[in-house]
């Protein structure tokens, strides 16, 4: 039975808002055009207030259920996904919902991104770089499976090739942004409802990555009995020096004006290099754009920080406070991701669509399990990396580093996994997977 919520049930909210001063009392409530839906919009701090009990809605989930913790589900995705079921419900059944304002996102996506350029000592490059072009290629052949299976499947099923395509790499290795990029191409060749699609399917990763990584790397590491590396990976002396850092308010509040520093010159220089265009096209049919995502700038400048002090021994990086600072930003920009998930938007996942994206699903599972593991060096890092991969395999980035940290506060440090998934995931796969669609485009027309 239906109960919905309608704007005169909050008649008298409007007035108790104002009598109490709140920023959003002349427009926290409105009606959504054509869908008899009543949005309570939230600000930035109140959807950001949201954003924090979901994360620990997820943390008492992790206590309750133990099963959470065994399988390295991170609780901002624990408490994000059960929060967007039960927003789905009473949507559906009370025609009632929470606009989330999720513009912290970024800012605090930034963060965790620079942190991580913050532990890129040159010892870790070395070490790591060849490790990078690996992991891209293995990325780069789940690209053309994952669009090999989406259009067989959608042509065996009798489907357009495009919604196989669309259920592919398009939105499983590219996410949101490449489906949204790729849908009015997809439109103009013939899928209607390609936007729509697009963003079903990108769903569906999301939700789905996130769950399967932590299991996946978290089976790899008991069943191969697999023990950190990460000593191999630090830098001796700033492995000495972090021995005696200290955490209190002074060494965060310094570790955080650094970072924010690194993000500001990050972001400075990613415009300019926004217009250096490549030679390669885009889905429009015009060259490319390098278009860097806004957190690869900073997290280069903050491994130059990092590499300057240390070479020159003028200042030392709290390795301990910007590893909280990380942690902060990681959480609270996966629960504001989370607390935002759309999942009505999963309705056009039926029929065709969800026999692919099921497939999918079980081809990005098998591939992490022998391929990606197998490739990486079949070590305790292959296990956090292929565990990473489900998440950006079939989401975003973001997830899949959540899923390494997950494991990773499980089980221990994985500083190469660190190192080569953002890069990877965040910047170079955006190449290849545009070259491997734009491809198989040309078989689906």
């Amino acid at each position: 039975m239906d109960y919905p919520i309608t704007l005169e049930s909050f008649k008298d909210v409007g007035p108790i808002l104002k009598e109490l001063n709140l920023a959003t009392h002349q427009n926290a409530l409105y009606l959504e055009a054509g869908e008899k839906m009543t949005t309570l919009k939230l600000d930035l701090m109140q959807s950001f207030a949201v954003a924090l009990l979901v994360y620990y809605l997820g943390v008492l989930l992790k206590k309750v259920i133990p099963l959470l913790n065994k399988f390295c589900i991170p609780a901002p995705v624990a408490g994000g996904v059960v929060f967007a079921f039960l927003h789905l419900i009473v949507r559906e059944t009370m025609h009632f919902s929470l606009g989330i304002d999720t513009t912290f996102q970024t800012p605090f996506m930034l963060v965790f991104f620079t942190t991580i350029g913050m532990t890129a000592s040159i010892q870790l490059i070395k070490k790591g770089g060849l490790g990078v072009i690996i992991f891209l290629i293995v990325a780069s052949v789940l690209c053309v499976i994952q669009d090999a299976v989406g259009m067989g499947v959608a042509k065996a099923l009798g489907q357009n090739p495009l919604l196989g395509l669309i259920c592919g790499s398009v939105t499983m290795t590219g996410g949101h942004g490449t489906g949204a990029a790729f849908a009015p191409t997809f439109t103009e060749m013939g899928l209607k409802g390609a936007n729509t699609f697009a963003a079903a399917a990108a769903t569906f990763g999301l939700v789905v990555g996130s769950l399967m990584g932590g299991p996946l790397g978290s089976a790899l590491i008991r069943k191969n009995n697999l023990k950190s590396k990460g000593a191999e990976y630090t830098d001796k002396k700033l492995e000495m020096e972090s021995e005696s850092e200290q955490v209190n308010f002074e060494e965060i509040f310094r570790a955080t004006a650094i970072i924010v520093v690194a993000v500001a010159i990050g972001s400075l220089i990613s415009i300019p290099l926004k217009n250096v265009q490549l030679p390669i096209t885009g889905p429009t049919g015009d060259p490319m754009k390098l278009n860097l995502p806004a957190y690869v700038p900073s997290m280069i400048i903050a491994s130059i920080i990092l590499n300057i002090g240390e070479g020159t021994g003028a200042y030392h990086i709290n390795q301990k406070a910007t590893g909280v600072v990380g942690t902060i930003g990681l959480n609270a920009f996966l629960s504001l991701a989370l607390t935002g998930l759309k999942l009505w938007e999963l309705a056009d996942v039926a029929g065709p669509m969800l026999i692919i994206l099921g497939l999918q699903t079980v081809v990005m599972f098998l591939f992490a399990y022998f391929v990606t593991f197998n490739v990486m060096g079949k070590d305790f890092d292959a296990a956090t990396i292929a565990g990473g991969h489900c998440g950006f395999g079939m989401g975003a980035t973001p997830n899949g580093v959540a899923n390494m940290t997950s494991i990773q506060e499980a089980f221990g440090p994985a500083p190469r996994a660190f190192f080569i998934l953002p890069i990877v995931g965040a910047f170079l796969i955006d190449f290849t997977n545009m070259l491997v669609i734009t491809i198989f485009m040309q078989f689906a027309g």
